[in-house]
């Protein structure tokens, strides 16, 4: 069957409609009924891997979707190519990163002009010249639908490099190991690991995390080089599907973490990266709600001790302390950074003579730098009224350059080394946009919203210079709110475009975030997660308030967890938008939390809640859950982006979504379904391939509020 729906030029396009094969099942006394479950493949397993196997209907299916969006979207054909070039154009094509030095080299990415992969180098140190190639990502991707690089880390002694590659967008990578003499490969391939890899301290092993048939990581392996991958040793097994492993190597060297976490707790192994036959030893114990990270100094205080980053205590937003690295335990902590309520540090970088930690206090961030010898601290900060702030990580542990990246809305990124000792700083690289670019054409603003309940949240603004401010510019509102990611208000080339056609581009730092501390992140979760979702319609109603925009005017925009977000605030207050654009929206919460065979289902329950085994967590979760709570009525034009490969949001939640707006929906509104049928979570890999789904996206939301093209 199929009916009709409204291009966006008014046109008569025709939809695809689902058929109705209704499915029940009872859930505490609850009776669900999905009339689209048979889109989800019996064989999803086998279809995240290899997509050809996708059963014919659903492909059938997911295929008409797109031909319709791609009728829907033709008046708009133009625009997408005009935004593409306007994009494309602001991106420096023979671009490379600022080279980090290890030794007698330093290691840094490069791009070739058109092309769409990462060129992974590096030169001796200190010289322009000769460089050496070590993966050209152009031509590994050459004949591929679909190509992304997992990681490159080169070996302590420089002979060799450790790559990954995923050629599916499922998020399996193969990992290889490269001879950087003769610059091949050798024999040895290790597949369906979590993309990283550790080198032990000789250089003759790997240790990486495989993913099992659920594509869970909860294995630890040790890869000998030159063996079968079937004759890797089982280094650790985790045996709780709530816990996916990680696995990071001390910037001091000589020692691996291999930590177990959840949303909201963490349990860290010690591997000794020296010994062939090392096994993990546990130093920081699971306790529920307490998350801990470590980083190892092997002669602080004349001793081995891990600087440990924890909310422990109490500690909200995190403190500080320091413990022999031989016994690590609770009893031997040494406070050296003390809670500090609303000033949440976000991460810390422990150096042979430094202790450096970035924080964020008041939705701004700062870098915290302490001389270990005497214990005196003093801040790097910044004067515009939001930005971003990160630390870049190096190879060397015993130096004092520090490396940050600083951008604002209207700033692009620099790239700076920041001598400790001196405090003088060297501007390393400022991002180029060929096209052209004038930070004083433009304006960054930081807004407080008030919330119902009193709490304040914060929207970080950009428009262009002399933009009227009476109400009538449209404005693209964005927001995530899960598992305490934070947005950082930074600069990106693609917003340029919105705001060079009139728009105000708006970040709402919402609840489930923690943009305000710890506090902000558990206020927006579990038992409180509606708050995200009446956080971004308050911001949306004071945005109005403030005549930034108007009713009608402002187009929402999500992705994964923040399409659950898009799903819900469309369901509560449709009246609002005048578009929504969802990617890889997680909007099918109940099916998908009842699902323990599903990747991130288990893990998953300590953020959302256990739906199986807890009543509340289950009505709570259908009191929200876009899918669920589809209504009969008016919504506003929706498109929603998916990946046939998703092993995180898999395909079959948006096309079960768009299936029931279509057929609850009491409006001539397009709901438009766009999956891409070569990748998966992360959409396309090539960084011009990209650009086409977001130039796609934007002339969407350009559209739907007819605003100047």
């Amino acid at each position: 069957m199929t009916t009709k729906l409204a291009r966006l030029d008014g046109a008569a396009a025709v939809a695809p409609v689902a058929e109705r094969r209704p499915v029940e099942k009872t859930i505490h006394d609850v009776v669900l009924r999905d009339d689209y479950d048979w889109l989800r493949a019996a064989n999803w397993q086998a279809a995240i891997r290899d997509p050809s196997v996708l059963p014919a209907p659903i492909r059938a299916h997911l295929e008409a979707e797109n031909a319709y969006a791609e009728a829907v979207l033709e008046p708009a054909k133009a625009l997408i190519g005009v935004l593409f070039e306007e994009m494309k154009g602001r991106i420096k094509q023979d671009d490379s990163s600022v080279p980090a030095p290890d030794g007698p080299w330093e290691y840094y990415e490069s791009y070739r002009s058109g092309g769409q992969h990462p060129i992974v180098c590096r030169r001796p140190r200190g010289a322009a010249t000769p460089e050496q190639v070590m993966l050209d990502g152009d031509a590994l991707a050459e004949g591929k639908a679909f190509f992304d690089f997992g990681g490159a880390v080169h070996s302590p002694d420089h002979a060799r490099l450790a790559w990954s590659h995923d050629d599916k967008g499922s998020e399996f990578f193969s990992l290889k190991i490269r001879d950087l003499t003769t610059g091949e490969d050798l024999a040895d391939v290790v597949p369906e690991t979590g993309g990283d890899a550790v080198w032990a301290a000789d250089g003759s092993a790997l240790y990486y995390v495989r993913l099992d048939d659920n594509h869970r990581p909860l294995k630890v392996f040790r890869h000998a080089i030159g063996t079968a991958a079937s004759a890797d040793r089982l280094v650790y097994e985790e045996t709780d599907t709530t816990v996916f492993l990680g696995l990071d190597q001390a910037t001091a060297g000589g020692l691996a973490f291999i930590t177990g976490a959840q949303s909201d707790s963490t349990e860290v192994r010690i591997l000794d990266l020296a010994d062939p036959a090392a096994v993990p030893r546990l130093a920081l114990p699971r306790e529920d709600e307490v998350k801990s990270y470590p980083d190892y100094h092997p002669s602080y205080l004349g001793q081995p001790s891990l600087f440990i980053l924890t909310n422990a205590d109490g500690a909200e937003d995190y403190k500080v302390v320091v413990a022999p690295a031989a016994d690590p335990g609770r009893d031997t902590w040494q406070e050296l950074i003390p809670h500090r309520p609303g000033v949440l540090v976000l991460s810390i970088s422990v150096l042979a003579n430094w202790l450096v930690r970035l924080e964020r206090e008041s939705a701004l961030p700062r870098i915290v730098v302490r001389d270990l010898a005497t214990n005196a601290e003093y801040t790097i900060a910044f004067d515009e009224e939001a930005y971003a702030l990160g630390i870049v990580h190096g190879y060397e542990f015993d130096t004092d350059t520090l490396r940050f990246v600083y951008s604002s809305m209207t700033t692009p990124a620099e790239t700076w080394d920041y001598d400790m000792r001196t405090r003088e700083r060297v501007l390393r690289k400022r991002q180029e946009v060929p096209s052209g670019h004038d930070p004083a054409d433009y304006v960054t603003r930081r807004l407080l919203a008030p919330a119902a309940d009193g709490e304040m949240v914060p929207v970080s603004l950009v428009y262009r210079k002399g933009l009227a401010l009476d109400g009538s510019a449209p404005l693209l509102l964005y927001g995530y709110g899960s598992y305490g990611a934070s947005m950082p208000a930074s600069f990106s080339t693609t917003r340029l475009s919105l705001a060079d056609r009139g728009f105000v581009y708006a970040i709402a730092h919402i609840r489930g975030g923690m943009e305000k501390g710890y506090r902000w992140y558990r206020n927006g979760k579990r038992e409180h997660k509606r708050n995200t979702f009446t956080d971004f319609i308050a911001a949306a109603e004071h945005l109005i308030a403030e005549r930034f925009t108007a009713k009608g005017r402002i187009v929402a925009h999500g992705g994964s967890a923040g399409g659950l977000l898009m799903g819900a605030i469309a369901n509560m207050r449709p009246d609002l938008w005048g578009g929504v654009v969802a990617e890889v929206p997680f909007v099918d919460v109940v099916n998908t939390m009842l699902d323990d065979t599903l990747p991130l289902t288990p893990p998953e329950w300590r953020e959302w809640g256990d739906p199986i085994h807890d009543p509340e967590a289950f009505r709570r979760m259908l009191g929200y859950s876009p899918y669920d709570n589809v209504a009969v009525q008016a919504y506003p034009p929706i498109l929603a982006l998916a990946g046939v490969s998703d092993p995180r949001v898999t395909y079959w939640e948006p096309a079960k979504w768009v299936a029931k707006l279509r057929a609850a929906k009491t409006d001539g509104n397009p709901v438009l379904l766009v999956t891409n049928m070569e990748s998966g979570h992360g959409g396309a890999a090539g960084r011009f391939d990209r650009l086409k789904e977001v130039a796609k996206a934007y002339a969407f939301a350009i559209k739907v509020v007819g605003a100047p093209e």
